[in-house]
C-alpha cells in the first residue's frame, strides 16, 4: 500500500531534521559536508579530512560514491528553490572533484585539497542567509575549517 504525501509529510515531521522547511534542510546539508570534508583530523598534518578523500582511495566505485552523496547536497539545493546558475555551479564543483579525483594518485591529492562539498555549502548558506535569514546558525568554528 503505498502511502499517501501527507503521510510522508507527517512521518517526516515526526522525525528531528527531516523536515522540508530550511532550517532542516540546512542542518542535513551542513551535517552531509561535515561526513565528506571534516569527519576526521590527519595527525601530525591537523588537516581535516571525511568519506570524500577515504573513500575516494578506491578506483572508480568511491569517487561514484562520493558523487553520488554531493549530488543530493545539490538535490537538496534545489529543494529550497536556489537557482538554476547556483545549482549549475555547484554541479560543476562535484564534476571537476568527481574528474580529476578518478585519476589515480593525482586525483587523490586533489580529493585532500579541494572541497567541492564545502564550497557548496558555502553557496548554499549565502542562499539560506539572504532568502531565510531566520534559518542562520552562529558558526564557532575558526575561519579556514
Amino acid at each position: 500500500m503505498p502511502l499517501t504525501q501527507e503521510q510522508i509529510d507527517r512521518l517526516a515531521g515526526a522525525i528531528p531534521d527531516m523536515g522540508r522547511d530550511p532550517a532542516s534542510i540546512r542542518r542535513r546539508i551542513e551535517a552531509m559536508e561535515a561526513l565528506l570534508e571534516r569527519m576526521f583530523t590527519v595527525p601530525g598534518l591537523n588537516r581535516q579530512i571525511g568519506l570524500d578523500s577515504i573513500v575516494g582511495l578506491i578506483p572508480v566505485v568511491g569517487d561514484l560514491i562520493t558523487a553520488a552523496m554531493g549530488a543530493w547536497i545539490v538535490w537538496e539545493a534545489r529543494n529550497l528553490g536556489m537557482s538554476k546558475f547556483q545549482l549549475t555551479r555547484m554541479a560543476a564543483n562535484i564534476g571537476i572533484d568527481s574528474l580529476v579525483g578518478a585519476v589515480p594518485v593525482v586525483g587523490d591529492l586533489f580529493d585532500f585539497v579541494y572541497r567541492s562539498n564545502s564550497k557548496n555549502l558555502k553557496i548554499i548558506k549565502r542562499h539560506l542567509d539572504k532568502h531565510h535569514p531566520a534559518t542562520a546558525i552562529i558558526d564557532h568554528r575558526p575561519a579556514g575549517q
